[in-house]
């Protein structure tokens, strides 16, 4: 079957042959397809292409059905057509929910946005390779067929008015001629590829959606009609029912398997680095979405240099800053279900965030896929996290312990820092150059608070005036702190001491993550599902950098400017065995709150000491400001480069070969041996003359009364003296069994995403379809003896739903 249409039919695909002069459709044996819209084949390497808008998921698979294999299953709204470059070897896509044009590879890598302004409803995309055109309709607001180079560039509308429904749109080579169908004036018109000498060629058709072109016809998918049709394409007469009694008919083409013409971009990728697309000049190399080329030309950057970091529940996303799209890309992290915080480390090109569906931490590098986990236990809700890139250790907020928790970058050396008075810890912000940390509370009372980074000198510094105080961020340059208020609706900002404070930004729906870069203060919203930008200073020129994201959680801008300045921990680690944490008259050493098998000092500095043989060698430390009194043996170290560096070295030795301290011992040795002699002559002395008193008395009788107890079984009188440390003991353990240990077991509702997605349960009767259940579940709690304190870990409050 060398020519053929092939159809959509939202849960199969179907063949129809054009080599016969009789007309059968063939189902493809694919299974699991639940809403195929849009389809196109590459006639060169003979695959079918598809994406199916209930899975949002682009596939493909050989022309006979057989070995389906996903192309791009994430980053996709409702992918409403795609077309394949057979001859450049690429596909491409309109995208209604994102409203854009995307270009990738074949197989879905090096996506790029193409187009993505002054789109509204993108439907329909046709490609002609030779001149090196796209076409494209919009049936939204404002109906229009547009054109524009394959690489985006030079795009014109040609054809903006008595335009209703755009809907399939297709290029008759052949006739240099572009056909399209309009299911609102229920016609299939046809003009120039330039959009001059517009015509009708079929009329009163009832819905046409998807159309195709071959020698001498047109045929197109009626929707009311539920058929493919068939008319001559040049008068638009002899229309034929050619497929009827076919419901759910959507996009079709026109398949001919007679080769393809030449690549402009064959040899070497025509020397670009990523994407080579075709112009009507020859070509042009492009990059992905947000990443910037080279002032060569060719090569793109490894990764954009600044960039908004955002969760959205089951993805991490960046927005580019170093070029101008402003679009959402997905990161390639495989596994995320319910992501919350995120943080970087741009030294180190890491990106950290939290998922409290697997109640994990995680990093994954900045173009890696598999991320590490590197906090898995001991851990319910981490709302928030915040990286020290300068002594390289974790902060993060668990409002389902209460608790506020450091550890080193890789998850090691996890402390406790502060366990008391949180109620609903939420965001985390590390001040390194002053060794602060801030943190917000939105229980009760709210209160966004104040310590050192070693959790000590901790002090409230906004305490009234607050109603859900969500996202922190900080300007280190001017000494700022900012917050967003998701009950009071609002942004504001202090000095580092709370004082100052005043209202930068009102009215704002329910604001979560909050971050900054440069003059702007850039925060996410649930209500509006969008990521906003204001002055920093004057609330002003507010604007929307991307809208219709649902589930938009914390954000963080990834810039090197964000991430500067030094302190003692960042030599050495200051030092110390495990953690270092600088405040502002100088740092600390401490030990974890979890032990590993190392030792740890909290002295800078200190070298500590352990046997590294079966010998029982003593362990002995000194400073490393004084005379070592220990000499190296001659064992292997436990020891590399690495670790002597970053002292966590750990030296072996034993007491050096030292004659007076020999001569000494030998000394105390034989005055200890003397006294022990002497005592034992005096004991014996003494029992020999209580002997014979005794036998003096012989023949008078004593009594003693001793007073048993009733209910002893052994004899023991009762009248003996306890030792007072067994009473204290006793009553220790009686107070344990008595006061318990109170731990709750359960999980509570996640109120606040329960009251938002009820809210939008109200505006369903609008037209507004409803968002799906989030992912954080119901879990039952089990009773608990303590009364004292039933606290919710959950990290989300009811909002208001009478909106």
């Amino acid at each position: 079957m060398n020519n053929f249409l092939i159809v959509a039919k939202r849960t199969d695909i179907r063949k129809v042959s054009l080599d016969v002069p009789y007309t059968a459709d063939v189902v493809l044996p694919i299974k699991k397809l639940n809403n195929v819209i849009a389809l196109d084949v590459d006639t060169k390497g003979e695959k079918i292409y598809w994406s199916d808008t209930e899975r949002d998921v682009i596939q493909r698979s050989h022309l006979d059905g057989t070995r389906v294999e996903n192309v791009i299953t994430k980053g996709l709204g409702s992918v409403d057509f795609l077309a394949v470059d057979s001859t450049g070897r690429k596909l491409y896509w309109t995208d209604d929910q994102r409203k854009c044009i995307e270009v990738s590879e074949l197989d879905g890598s090096h996506r790029k946005v193409l187009v993505w302004s002054n789109l509204d409803s993108p439907r329909a995309i046709a490609l002609h390779y030779e001149p090196g055109y796209m076409y494209w309709t919009d049936w939204g607001n404002k109906p229009r067929i547009e054109r524009s180079e394959m690489d985006g560039g030079k795009r014109i509308a040609i054809i903006s008015e008595t335009l209703g429904w755009p809907n399939g749109l297709t290029i008759d080579k052949e006739n240099a001629q572009l056909i399209w169908a309009d299911a609102r004036r229920h016609v299939i018109e046809a003009c120039d590829l330039d959009g001059n000498n517009r015509r009708v060629l079929v009329g009163d058709v009832p819905h046409p959606y998807g159309i195709a072109v071959t020698n001498r016809h047109i045929y197109w998918t009626d929707w009311s009609e539920r058929s493919v049709l068939r008319a001559n394409k040049h008068t638009g007469r002899n229309m034929v029912n050619v497929c009827a009694n076919l419901p759910n008919l959507m996009d079709m083409h026109s398949i001919q398997l007679n080769g393809t013409g030449e690549n402009k971009c064959e040899g070497h990728n025509g020397g670009c680095s990523h994407l080579c697309l075709r112009t009507s000049l020859g070509y042009s190399c492009a990059c992905p979405t947000g990443i910037k080329l080279q002032d060569n030309e060719h090569t793109c950057e490894e990764a954009p240099s600044t960039f908004l970091l955002f969760a959205n529940r089951e993805s991490v996303r960046r927005i580019s800053l170093d070029t101008l799209e402003n679009m959402d890309v997905f990161l390639p992290i495989h596994e995320t279900y319910n992501t919350v915080a995120v943080d970087f480390d741009y030294e180190e090109r890491e990106i950290y965030y939290s998922d409290v569906k697997l109640d994990v931490i995680r990093r994954v590098g900045w173009n890696a896929s598999k991320p590490t986990t590197i906090i898995s236990t001991d851990l319910v809700t981490a709302d928030g996290l915040a990286v020290d890139w300068v002594a390289k250790n974790l902060y993060w907020t668990d409002t389902g312990r209460n608790v506020i928790e450091v550890s080193r970058t890789d998850g090691t050396s996890r402390k406790i820092l502060v366990d008391l008075d949180l109620d609903e810890p939420r965001a985390i912000v590390v001040f390194p150059r002053k060794g602060y940390l801030f943190w917000s509370d939105w229980g009760k009372p709210p209160k966004i608070e104040r310590a050192y980074l070693d959790g000590t000198s901790r002090r409230v510094i906004v305490a009234t005036d607050l109603g859900w105080p969500n996202g922190l961020t900080l300007d280190y340059e001017a000494r700022r702190l900012y917050w967003v208020d998701a009950q009071l609706d609002r942004i504001e900002t202090s000095d580092l001491s709370g004082k100052h404070r005043s209202q930068l930004v009102q009215d704002v729906s329910h604001p979560f993550g909050l971050t900054l870069f440069g003059p702007h203060l850039f925060w996410t919203d649930w209500h509006t599902k969008s990521i906003e930008r204001v002055d920093k200073e004057t609330g002003k020129n507010r604007i929307v950098i991307r809208d219709n994201i649902g589930y938009l959680m914390e954000i963080k801008m990834v810039a090197d400017s964000r991430q500067t300045g030094s302190n003692p921990c960042g030599e050495k680690n200051g030092g110390c065995s495990h953690l270092c944490l600088f405040r502002p008259h100088g740092h600390v050493c401490a030990c974890p709150s979890y032990h590993d098998s190392r030792p740890c000092s909290t002295v800078p500095g200190e070298i500590l000491i352990e046997p590294t043989t079966e010998s029982e060698l003593e362990k002995i430390s000194w400073k490393n400001t004084s005379v070592p009194t220990t000499i190296i043996t001659n064992h292997t170290t436990r020891c590399t480069d690495i670790d002597v560096q970053k002292g966590r070295c750990h030296i072996i030795g034993f007491p050096p070969h030292d004659p007076l301290l020999q001569t000494a011992y030998i000394a105390l040795s034989v005055i200890l041996l003397t006294v022990v002699l002497v005592l034992t002559i005096a004991l014996c002395f003494w029992k020999r003359s209580k002997k014979r008193r005794n036998e003096d008395l012989e023949g008078t009788l004593t009594f003693s009364n001793p007073t048993y107890s009733a209910s002893s079984g052994d004899g023991v009188p009762g009248d003996r003296k306890v030792w007072p440390w067994k009473n204290q003991h006793r009553k220790k353990q009686q107070q344990a069994r008595l006061m318990g240990i109170c731990k709750e077991s359960g999980k509570l509702t996640h109120l606040e995403v329960s009251a938002l997605v009820g809210q939008n349960n109200k505006m369903t009767s609008l037209g507004v379809p409803t968002p799906p259940q989030h992912h954080r579940q119901n879990f039952e709690i089990s009773a608990s003896p303590c009364k004292h304190h039933q606290h919710s870990p959950m990290p989300y409050r009811t909002v208001e739903t009478d909106i």
